[in-house]
């Protein structure tokens, strides 16, 4: 029996809650970790985990033998990491999770190019707008927005994407165009409502260098906001869209942008969306995720150029 990798399925066992949970995690049959855990538990002449078809759970024995060796499996993987020399060498899995829209619009056309560079690193993104546990799921990096920060993670901010106001010709023909943020109260807006708890985002703008929100006719909502961009292209309303989404289809012209200003210090212009890197603690800022987060940075400092600022949540 391989020790190490034993104990590193036991593990990734309690991390996860149940068997099958490691398993994926560890891509392997839940047959096999199960199989591992007995072979375990055999050598060590004691049960670590009382199982049933419902449910598991550490014995007195198994938090015990938790508490000594769940440090064992990151310590050798980082004594490994700390004699490697080349960023050409990564290599395993790298299991990323993002905010729906980000992933989809911004992070899953990157992922060709992270593969040309990390050709043996293997890529799992998953995309969601739903809580996410880094232990129990598995996930080296998060992707966030601000609502979705917790305590005790570590956050970095990555960038700061500009939202875009914007309604279709047709919508503007038949309404007019609001001049200020005060005269969204007086047109149909479109609004974000959180997938997770079902709040509805609220449009933020920076006047004079003061925070605000504005008031507004919400007359449709979604939680998805690609629909809001298809809604509002269609004429359904006025919409806030983060530029990723909005710039195709202003460049198509079936959006126009609206509440454009300089940024002065006089004017009103949208907070723009943060977007967060995160990860479970200090240890967990592994050489593949650093290798990431400086492949996507490289890309969004071309495309929305920003100071970066490193924050602990």
């Amino acid at each position: 029996m391989d020790l190490f990798a034993a104990i590193n399925s036991f593990i990734k066992v309690v991390e996860a809650g149940s068997i099958a949970g490691a398993a994926k995690n560890l891509g392997l049959s839940a047959a096999a970790v199960s199989q591992t855990i007995n072979r375990l538990e055999a050598h060590l002449g004691t049960r670590l985990l009382q199982r049933t078809t419902r449910s598991m759970a550490l014995t007195e024995d198994g938090a015990l033998y938790y508490n000594k060796v769940q440090r064992i499996v990151t310590d050798v993987e980082l004594a490994h990491r700390a004699i490697s020399h080349s960023d050409s060498e990564l290599q395993g899995r790298l299991s990323i999770a993002s905010t729906s829209a980000f992933g989809r619009h911004v992070v899953a056309p990157l992922v060709a190019g992270f593969a040309t560079r990390y050709p043996r690193l293997t890529l799992e993104l998953n995309i969601t707008d739903n809580k996410i546990s880094h232990i129990h799921s598995g996930i080296d990096l998060s992707l966030r927005i601000k609502p979705q920060l917790e305590d005790g993670i570590i956050a970095r901010k990555i960038v700061s994407v500009p939202f875009i106001v914007c309604a279709s010709p047709a919508y503007l023909e038949r309404a007019g165009w609001p001049a200020s943020p005060d005269d969204l109260q007086h047109h149909a807006c479109l609004g974000f409502r959180y997938p997770l708890d079902g709040r509805f985002l609220r449009w933020g703008f920076i006047n004079n260098g003061q925070h605000s929100y504005a008031a507004l006719n919400v007359t449709a909502t979604s939680d998805d906001i690609d629909a809001l961009a298809q809604m509002a292209a269609h004429g359904a309303g006025i919409a806030r869209l983060a530029e990723y989404i909005a710039a195709p289809y202003i460049e198509s012209g079936q959006l126009i942008p609206l509440l454009q200003h300089s940024h002065s210090p006089t004017e009103s212009y949208t907070k723009p969306l943060d977007i967060y890197a995160c990860v479970q603690d200090r240890a967990a800022m592994t050489p593949k995720v650093k290798a990431f987060i400086s492949y996507l940075s490289e890309y969004l400092e071309i495309r929305w150029p920003k100071e970066n600022i490193f924050t602990d949540v």
